[in-house]
């Protein structure tokens, strides 16, 4: 392992310049690794933080080893927020990884399903593994819901997050993304696991089901008129601030507003809280200790 100290980067817009070099058990074969990191990206200081705090975390578990990020938004990457630096896109990112020397990425997205999109880059990152004369492996994490013991971590980790004040007559509603993949029925799993503990507490999507009528329908039945909205996204941006609680009449917030319920928006995204990050970090070592 090489003698340079890697200071964990607080910025995360800088990328870290040095690599950590290994010979291993199964191979005498130097080895230079790397971890990028994939999020939709955001111009959001809170959600900023967010990606910084996770970054901390895991450059603290893996201190030699370089952390980069890709930003999976376009528009993100053509505008950053304030006097950020520029995030690549994730295939421009493990070009410049596999012309800097890197032989084996780990990458791991914050995705809350096995989604279209998430799909689609666990190919681009095989194919990239299969290029000659580049990388000898790039592997793709799971996603927070990607087993089953995930699916139980994640609904306890859900209901730990519900405000206190709460009241058990009150409905708590999980606003995800959402997939024309089948993978979204993922979100139908969380909800039956979370209403084992709370009967009260709903998932619903923007796009495919359960979306923001069907909740509404159930919260009529069961006379409903007040409810917490919180994200089931990894950090706050728009989709939080405009879809879910904005002012705007197609908002969830307004939605419930117009049925009668009382809404109380929670603008927390997942990856500020400990016990979800652990579960992108679960996945991401072991897709490390695979290629060590």
């Amino acid at each position: 392992m090489s003698g340079q100290d890697h200071e964990s980067s607080l910025d995360i817009m800088s990328a870290c310049d040095k690599g950590i070099e290994m010979t291993t058990e199964r191979s005498s074969v130097l080895l230079k690794i790397g971890i990028l990191l994939i999020a939709f990206g955001t111009r959001t200081p809170q959600a900023l933080a967010t990606y910084q705090f996770i970054e901390r975390k895991i450059q603290a578990i893996f201190p030699d080893i370089p952390v980069r990020w890709a930003f999976t938004s376009a528009v993100v990457r053509k505008k950053p927020a304030g006097d950020a630096r520029p995030v690549e896109s994730v295939e421009t990112s493990l070009a410049r990884m596999m012309d800097e020397g890197f032989t084996h990425v780990a990458v791991q997205a914050l995705h809350v399903i096995s989604g279209k999109e998430h799909h689609d880059l666990t190919v681009n990152c095989r194919l990239f593994g299969r290029m000659a004369g580049g990388f000898r492996e790039v592997m793709m994490g799971l996603p927070l819901l990607g087993t089953g013991d995930d699916m139980d971590k994640a609904a306890t980790a859900l209901i730990s997050t519900i405000p206190r004040e709460r009241k058990p007559e009150e409905a708590v509603i999980f606003m995800g993304h959402g997939s024309p993949h089948p993978a979204n029925a993922c979100y139908t799993a969380l909800m039956y696991h979370l209403q084992q503990t709370d009967p009260n507490v709903f998932v619903g999507t923007m796009s495919g089901r359960p979306g923001i009528g069907d909740i509404c329908e159930s919260l009529r039945k069961q006379k409903i008129t007040s409810a917490y909205l919180l994200p089931c996204l990894a950090v706050v941006g728009n989709h939080t601030l405009k879809d879910m609680a904005g002012e705007n009449e197609h908002s969830w917030k307004s939605v419930l507003e117009k049925h009668g319920i009382s809404c109380k928006p929670v603008l927390k995204g997942l990856a500020e809280y400990d016990a979800i990050v652990d579960i992108w970090v679960d996945h991401l070592k072991t897709i490390v200790g695979t290629l060590l």
